[in-house]
Protein backbone atom coordinates (compact mmCIF):
# COMPACT_ATOMS: atom_id res chain seq x y z
CA UNK A 1 0.00 0.00 0.00
CA UNK A 2 1.33 3.43 -0.95
CA UNK A 3 1.99 6.09 1.67
CA UNK A 4 -0.35 9.04 0.88
CA UNK A 5 2.35 11.54 1.92
CA UNK A 6 4.28 10.48 -1.21
CA UNK A 7 1.41 11.86 -3.30
CA UNK A 8 1.48 15.35 -1.74
CA UNK A 9 3.75 17.37 -4.00
CA UNK A 10 5.30 20.81 -4.03
CA UNK A 11 4.11 22.91 -6.96
CA UNK A 12 7.49 22.32 -8.62
CA UNK A 13 7.11 18.54 -8.30
CA UNK A 14 3.48 18.79 -9.47
CA UNK A 15 4.69 20.44 -12.69
CA UNK A 16 7.30 17.70 -13.22
CA UNK A 17 4.65 15.03 -12.56
CA UNK A 18 2.19 16.64 -14.97
CA UNK A 19 4.84 16.87 -17.68
CA UNK A 20 5.78 13.22 -17.16
CA UNK A 21 2.12 12.24 -17.55
CA UNK A 22 1.92 14.26 -20.77
CA UNK A 23 4.93 12.42 -22.22
CA UNK A 24 3.15 9.15 -21.38
CA UNK A 25 0.06 10.36 -23.27
CA UNK A 26 -2.05 10.61 -20.12
CA UNK A 27 -4.98 13.02 -19.97
CA UNK A 28 -4.63 15.15 -16.82
CA UNK A 29 -7.67 16.45 -14.96
CA UNK A 30 -7.14 19.26 -12.44
CA UNK A 31 -9.44 20.64 -9.78
CA UNK A 32 -8.99 22.62 -6.61
CA UNK A 33 -10.76 23.52 -3.42
CA UNK A 34 -10.70 23.74 0.35
CA UNK A 35 -11.97 20.20 1.04
CA UNK A 36 -12.13 21.11 4.73
CA UNK A 37 -14.41 18.30 5.92
CA UNK A 38 -14.72 15.57 3.29
CA UNK A 39 -18.31 14.54 2.64
CA UNK A 40 -20.29 12.65 0.00
CA UNK A 41 -20.52 15.70 -2.26
CA UNK A 42 -16.71 15.99 -2.35
CA UNK A 43 -16.19 12.27 -2.84
CA UNK A 44 -18.73 12.04 -5.67
CA UNK A 45 -17.29 15.14 -7.34
CA UNK A 46 -13.73 13.80 -7.17
CA UNK A 47 -14.82 10.42 -8.50
CA UNK A 48 -16.67 12.03 -11.42
CA UNK A 49 -13.68 14.30 -12.11
CA UNK A 50 -11.30 11.33 -12.19
CA UNK A 51 -13.51 9.54 -14.74
CA UNK A 52 -12.90 12.36 -17.25
CA UNK A 53 -9.21 11.54 -17.72
CA UNK A 54 -6.34 9.31 -16.71
CA UNK A 55 -4.91 11.31 -13.81
CA UNK A 56 -6.67 13.58 -11.27
CA UNK A 57 -4.55 16.24 -9.59
CA UNK A 58 -6.06 18.33 -6.81
CA UNK A 59 -4.88 21.75 -5.65
CA UNK A 60 -5.67 22.20 -1.96
CA UNK A 61 -6.21 25.71 -0.60
CA UNK A 62 -3.67 26.67 2.05
CA UNK A 63 -4.92 27.39 5.56
CA UNK A 64 -4.46 31.11 4.94
CA UNK A 65 -6.55 31.06 1.77
CA UNK A 66 -9.34 29.03 3.42
CA UNK A 67 -9.53 31.65 6.17
CA UNK A 68 -9.62 34.41 3.53
CA UNK A 69 -12.42 32.66 1.60
CA UNK A 70 -14.48 31.14 4.44
CA UNK A 71 -13.84 33.30 7.51
CA UNK A 72 -11.82 33.24 10.74
CA UNK A 73 -13.24 29.95 12.07
CA UNK A 74 -11.99 27.99 9.09
CA UNK A 75 -10.28 25.77 8.20
CA UNK A 76 -11.38 23.03 10.58
CA UNK A 77 -8.58 20.73 9.37
CA UNK A 78 -5.07 21.99 8.58
CA UNK A 79 -3.80 21.99 4.99
CA UNK A 80 -1.48 19.01 5.32
CA UNK A 81 -4.25 16.87 6.84
CA UNK A 82 -6.66 17.88 4.06
CA UNK A 83 -4.06 17.06 1.39
CA UNK A 84 -3.34 13.72 3.11
CA UNK A 85 -7.04 12.80 3.20
CA UNK A 86 -7.40 13.58 -0.51
CA UNK A 87 -4.20 11.70 -1.37
CA UNK A 88 -5.63 8.66 0.39
CA UNK A 89 -8.52 8.47 -2.10
CA UNK A 90 -8.35 6.07 -5.02
CA UNK A 91 -9.66 8.76 -7.41
CA UNK A 92 -6.88 11.25 -6.59
CA UNK A 93 -3.42 10.68 -8.12
CA UNK A 94 -1.60 13.67 -6.62
CA UNK A 95 -2.28 16.75 -4.49
CA UNK A 96 -0.43 19.97 -3.88
CA UNK A 97 -1.11 22.92 -1.58
CA UNK A 98 -1.42 26.36 -3.12
CA UNK A 99 -0.99 29.59 -1.21
CA UNK A 100 -3.09 32.23 -2.97
CA UNK A 101 -6.82 32.82 -2.83
CA UNK A 102 -7.03 32.22 -6.59
CA UNK A 103 -5.68 29.37 -8.70
CA UNK A 104 -4.63 31.03 -11.98
CA UNK A 105 -0.87 30.71 -11.39
CA UNK A 106 -1.14 26.98 -10.75
CA UNK A 107 -3.44 26.47 -13.76
CA UNK A 108 -0.84 28.21 -15.94
CA UNK A 109 1.94 26.02 -14.58
CA UNK A 110 0.09 22.67 -14.65
CA UNK A 111 -1.78 23.30 -17.95
CA UNK A 112 -4.37 20.57 -17.41
CA UNK A 113 -6.15 18.91 -20.28
CA UNK A 114 -9.41 19.23 -18.33
CA UNK A 115 -10.33 21.44 -15.40
CA UNK A 116 -13.37 20.61 -13.27
CA UNK A 117 -15.51 22.61 -10.89
CA UNK A 118 -18.68 21.65 -9.07
CA UNK A 119 -22.06 22.86 -10.27
CA UNK A 120 -22.26 25.67 -7.73
CA UNK A 121 -20.11 27.40 -10.38
CA UNK A 122 -20.69 28.11 -14.04
CA UNK A 123 -18.02 28.92 -16.60
CA UNK A 124 -19.16 32.54 -16.31
CA UNK A 125 -18.85 32.64 -12.49
CA UNK A 126 -15.33 31.19 -12.38
CA UNK A 127 -12.93 33.97 -11.37
CA UNK A 128 -11.98 35.76 -14.58
CA UNK A 129 -8.24 35.32 -13.90
CA UNK A 130 -8.72 31.54 -13.64
CA UNK A 131 -10.92 31.43 -16.74
CA UNK A 132 -8.25 33.37 -18.67
CA UNK A 133 -5.49 31.00 -17.46
CA UNK A 134 -7.57 27.99 -18.55
CA UNK A 135 -8.15 29.51 -21.99
CA UNK A 136 -4.43 30.28 -22.37
CA UNK A 137 -3.56 26.71 -21.32
CA UNK A 138 -6.04 25.28 -23.82
CA UNK A 139 -7.84 23.43 -21.03
CA UNK A 140 -11.36 22.11 -21.39
CA UNK A 141 -13.63 23.30 -18.56
CA UNK A 142 -16.17 20.84 -17.17
CA UNK A 143 -18.80 21.88 -14.64
CA UNK A 144 -20.00 18.79 -12.77
CA UNK A 145 -23.33 18.34 -10.97
CA UNK A 146 -23.57 19.86 -7.51
CA UNK A 147 -24.94 17.75 -4.66
CA UNK A 148 -27.55 20.04 -3.08
CA UNK A 149 -27.49 20.21 0.71
CA UNK A 150 -23.95 18.85 0.91
CA UNK A 151 -21.39 21.45 1.83
CA UNK A 152 -18.81 21.79 4.56
CA UNK A 153 -20.54 24.94 5.79
CA UNK A 154 -23.86 23.08 6.09
CA UNK A 155 -22.12 20.16 7.82
CA UNK A 156 -20.61 22.52 10.38
CA UNK A 157 -24.01 24.18 10.93
CA UNK A 158 -25.63 20.77 11.55
CA UNK A 159 -22.88 19.87 14.01
CA UNK A 160 -23.42 23.10 15.94
CA UNK A 161 -27.17 22.47 16.36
Amino acid sequence: MTDPTQHILSIEDAIVYRNKMATLGKKVVLTNGCFDILHFGHLNYLHESALLGDILMVGVNSDWSVTELKGPERPINVELHRAYALSSLKAVARTFIFKGPRFEKEIGLIKPDIYTKAGDYTVETLPSSERKALQEAGSEIKILPFQEGLSTTQTIERMRR
